[in-house]
């Protein structure tokens, strides 16, 4: 009886000390936060709202087009930090590693955020960002400041959801 209580003491150690390691290792996998999760990356807080593809963007009798398609994400940058910070431009992900890069001239995009963008202690910016590539599911990749040189990240998954008119 005595052999069999050290045998179950010895399993739920070795249970034990496994959860460990393996909850060790997750903090080099990154976290992968969803649409509407607020995620910090340094001082700055991203919140996911919402995307829309397009087929073009600007005026109907002139449009201007694509490549691939146009993923607009609807997004909120706050700055949680005590100073000024920039916003650096980002990228998406596709569930094969290709990234593409946000455009930094979409001035035909209604409520653009900007091609240069800094964010004040304690405030809040509500905008769009637009992307070039083809329609599927996508992970936005955040970061803070781009001029510290220890930059922080973060991943924003944003499954495909089209929508009819």
């Amino acid at each position: 009886m005595r052999k069999l209580g050290w045998f179950g003491v010895t399993l739920a150690l070795g249970g034990f000390l496994g959860g460990c390691s393996s909850q060790g290792n997750s903090r080099h996998d990154p976290k992968v936060y969803h649409m509407g999760e607020p995620v910090r990356t340094g001082p700055l807080v991203y919140t996911v709202l919402d995307t829309e593809w397009l087929d073009q963007i600007g005026d109907p009798l002139a449009p201007r087009l694509p490549r691939n398609h146009f993923l607009s994400v609807r997004i909120s940058v706050t700055n949680a930090g005590s100073a000024t910070s920039g916003v650096p431009l980002l990228t998406i992900v596709n569930s094969h590693g290709v990234a593409f890069a946000e455009i930094d001239d979409a001035k035909d995009l209604p409520e653009w955020l900007g091609y240069i963008r800094s964010v004040r202690s304690a405030e809040t910016l509500h905008g769009r960002l637009l992307f070039d590539a083809p329609t599927g599911d996508y992970s936005l990749q955040v970061a803070d400041d781009a001029d510290r040189e220890s930059q922080s990240t973060a991943t924003i998954r944003m499954p495909l959801e089209l929508t009819h008119p």
